[in-house]
């Protein structure tokens, strides 16, 4: 067994060192490269050069495309290495490889340990790595070029839905593909463990049957084990909010949630596999008791073991539906022993295994000291407005350099609720309102949201007594983001479908805004036709859409545009306001400007996002060697918990002190940055003091929006009458359909859409599927 354990985890790191540095190294070129290409491409703008000057802008942009297609055929390249290696080390072929690239560098500075950390964990930094110059390189123009390209319609992996009610919920095409591919993976990987066992079983020499059975069942124990730290690899990569993989695929967060949701209720089957085989055997053995308390120096910490599965065990019952969304704050409170299920899973495997997993881990580190710096930050509410219907509308100020898009969410903090509570919430309002606010809509739903909206209220009735003066309980928050998509998706279609449930209807807001402001300012690619479909449980909940006013934005381009508005009220049959009132807001409340959300998360400045990636982990190198070079190598430790430890301790010291030092100055740059805009800009505090202005001008477009409502009272939507009417109307298209809401409701769109698309004709529209729903 221990012989199989070090054959198993042998590598090399020595090569790490010079390549790593070189990769780095490199990595800084092509950002510098990439800035100053982007520079050198406005500054024809400035000069008189005629036919130079043109032909440096097509030089630049020809060498900016060769560039972005260079560093997306080799992250390509990495990454299919990558994610070949875990299918080829179970086999004859992959131990062969595996020995050749650990005995080419036996001997080195960092040993095993860096042999693995560099075969395993290596391909996912790289790729961290080149994403930084192709997010400089791919930039906002190319991004706008891309979306204003007229195809043909067609069918996308990522929008066709596949399955629409199940486990997984709604599956797309392309998810479907990758969980067919980790279910191959797991059991290709048993499959080919087991074979292997069968074939070193001789070198045991002459055993019973019994003596065979209990080897075969001890090494299944083990192979489970091997393919949960594989599983491990990948579990932390979706949940980094602002991580730079997660940009460079454009998945938002609310997404990738589902993906940390399934690998992590495989890992934890396999886990749970893993430790039953052991107990199974040692119950067999009679020495259960013995062999969970011992702690081994030169192998496995099994007590460690037993400890770090309880935690995952903790973490993983909380997060079953029933619990999670009956005891919300037992299951986020129970999820932050991730700290001691990291630590311990470190004592229990040792630094060589621990490298196996690195990768995905390191980077979650990063974005998680990212987030803690700018959660650190207490941003004032600008103004607040209570309706009807129970919900709440925050403005939050931001600054001017702070980037989001339409369909973003941010994470939420009240201090005067709770100081360790966050809760997600989409923007409802557009960056085009305003250049230095956001705002949220809040509806009260659990304990958190009821406690604040009844704060709210109260607030905003004092406020009305006491207008001179500031209101004595003024609300201060703290906030995470905002998070989303690199790019907003919803404007690369020229016919949208957007359906809403309930307080569903915020995100849809701000794309509603969206639109008529880039349909006002004249810009390109803008949806030239919107149907959204609204279904709410009571006629109050209605005023959500008056909330930002957006039937008052701007006027005279009807001829190009067209937004239709579908409106059902599920639980009562007829109005139960008087005609007028029914959008009114109950109160509102003006407070005083404090701090703006910080820019260093979300959507940060990708130079320093980059920055602080690569110089996190040459730091990491750097601590590693020194602890090599002045302690584990002269004491020759051993102790395979110890160094484990000693592991996670450098990773640590790598992004408290390395990184801290790039955030640092990350965050004097964004305070210089924000005071050179305060001073050359007017009207800064006026814009932040008065985030409604857009919305109280009574136009013409006011009207010709407002007779486009259609409220229906008493029923459903029916999605097969909607999505049919819009395929006769709308033709041979790529219609968006974006839906926030319920899970049935997902599912009901969803269902609708694999049906119009499976019986689709040449003349029909192709209807993409896109979710804005996630719930943790």
């Amino acid at each position: 067994m221990r012989e199989l354990d070090m054959f198993r985890n042998k590598d090399i790191y020595s090569r790490s060192q010079s390549q790593k540095s070189s990769g780095s190294y490199c990595c800084i070129l092509l950002v510098t490269m990439a800035v100053g290409e982007l520079y050198s491409d406005q500054q024809p703008l400035l000069s008189n050069g005629g036919h130079d000057n043109e032909y440096k802008i097509k030089e630049t942009r020809i060498f900016l495309s060769l560039a972005k297609w260079v560093l997306k055929f080799t992250m390509w390249v990495v990454f299919v290495a990558w994610v070949a290696l875990f299918f080829l080390v179970p086999t004859d072929f992959g131990t062969g490889l595996y020995d050749v690239w650990v005995n080419a560098t036996s001997g080195t500075l960092f040993g095993e340990t860096g042999s693995v950390l560099l075969l395993y964990s290596g391909p996912i930094v790289i790729i961290a790595f080149l994403a930084v110059p192709y997010l400089l390189v791919s930039g906002e123009e190319q991004q706008k070029e891309q979306l204003q390209e007229k195809r043909p319609p067609r069918f996308r992996l990522w929008t066709f839905p596949v399955l629409v009610d199940g486990p997984f919920g709604v599956v797309s095409a392309a998810e479907l593909i990758g969980i067919v591919l980790f279910v191959m993976f797991v059991l290709w990987a048993v499959y080919a463990y087991t074979v292997v066992n069968f074939e070193i079983l001789p070198s045991y020499g002459d055993l019973t049957l019994q003596e065979k059975r209990l080897f075969m069942l001890q090494m299944s124990a083990y192979t489970f084990g091997l393919i949960a730290l594989s599983c491990l690899a990948f579990l932390f990569l979706p949940i980094a909010r602002g991580s730079i993989l997660l940009r460079l695929v454009d998945i938002p967060f609310e997404h990738a949630t589902r993906y940390h949701v399934w690998l992590g209720n495989l890992t934890m089957f396999l886990l749970t596999l893993h430790g039953l085989f052991y107990m199974i055997l040692w119950a067999i053995r009679g020495i259960i008791l013995s062999e969970i308390i011992e702690w081994k120096s030169d192998g496995g910490a099994n007590l460690a073991g037993v400890i770090c599965y309880v935690f995952g065990l903790l973490i993983w019952v909380t997060t079953l539906p029933p619990v999670r969304k009956r005891y919300f704050e037992l299951f986020f409170y129970t999820h932050q022993l991730y700290v001691l299920f990291v630590i311990f899973l470190a004592l229990h495997i040792g630094d060589t295994n621990f490298s196996k997993v690195f990768g995905g881990i390191f980077l979650f580190m990063l974005d998680r000291f990212l987030r803690f710096c700018q959660s650190r930050m207490t941003v004032n509410i600008v103004s607040m407005k209570s309706l009807p219907c129970g919900t709440v509308k925050l403005v939050l100020s931001k600054p001017g350099n702070l980037r989001y898009n339409a369909l973003s969410f941010i994470f939420l903090r009240v201090w005067e609720i709770s100081w360790l509570q966050w809760h997600p919430f989409s923007v409802s309002s557009s960056p085009l309102d305003g250049k230095y606010h956001l705002s949220v809509l809040v509806k009260a739903f659990g304990d958190w949201t009821s406690m604040l909206s009844r704060k709210v209220s109260n607030i905003t009735e004092d406020s009305q007594i006491e207008l001179p003066l500031l209101p004595p309980g003024q609300i201060m928050a703290s906030v995470e983001g905002p998070y989303g998509h690199e790019s907003p998706y919803h404007l690369m279609y020229e016919k949208l479908v957007l359906v809403a449930g309930g307080s569903g209807i915020s995100p849809f807001l701000a794309i509603l805004s969206d639109i008529l402001h880039r349909t006002k300012d004249k810009k390109t690619c803008v949806p030239r036709n919107v149907l959204l479909v609204w279904a709410v449980k009571r006629s109050n909940e209605l005023s959500l859409f008056s909330s930002t006013g957006v039937e008052s934005i701007c006027s005279f381009f009807s001829d190009k545009l067209n937004i239709e508005v579908q409106m059902y009220v599920t639980r009562e049959s007829e109005p139960s306001l008087e005609e007028g009132n029914i959008h009114k807001a109950t109160s509102s409340s003006v407070f005083s400007i404090g701090g703006g959300i910080s820019a260093l998360v979300g959507t940060g400045n990708k130079i320093w996002v980059g920055c602080y990636v690569i110089i996190s982990t040459i730091g990491f190198v750097i601590s590693l060697s020194l602890l090599d070079i002045f302690y584990i190598n002269p004491f020759s430790i051993s102790y395979w918990w110890y160094k484990g430890l000693l592991f996670v301790a450098c990773m640590v010291v790598s992004v408290f002190i390395y990184g801290g030092f790039v955030v640092g100055l990350w965050h004097l740059w964004e305070k210089r940055t924000l005071a050179m805009e305060e001073s050359q800009e007017d009207g800064v505090k006026t814009d932040m003091m008065r985030p409604n202005e857009v919305f109280t001008e009574k136009n013409l477009y006011q009207e010709s929006l407002a007779s486009s409502y259609a409220v229906r009272y008493g029923c459903r939507p029916d999605f097969k009458e909607i999505f049919g009417s819009v395929s006769a109307r709308w033709g041979s298209v790529d219609v968006g359909v974006v839906v926030c809401g319920p899970q049935t409701l997902l599912s009901s769109v969803a269902k609708e859409c694999r049906s119009q698309n499976l019986k689709r004709r040449n003349y029909d529209p192709i209807f993409h599927f896109n979710s804005h729903s996630f719930s943790l």
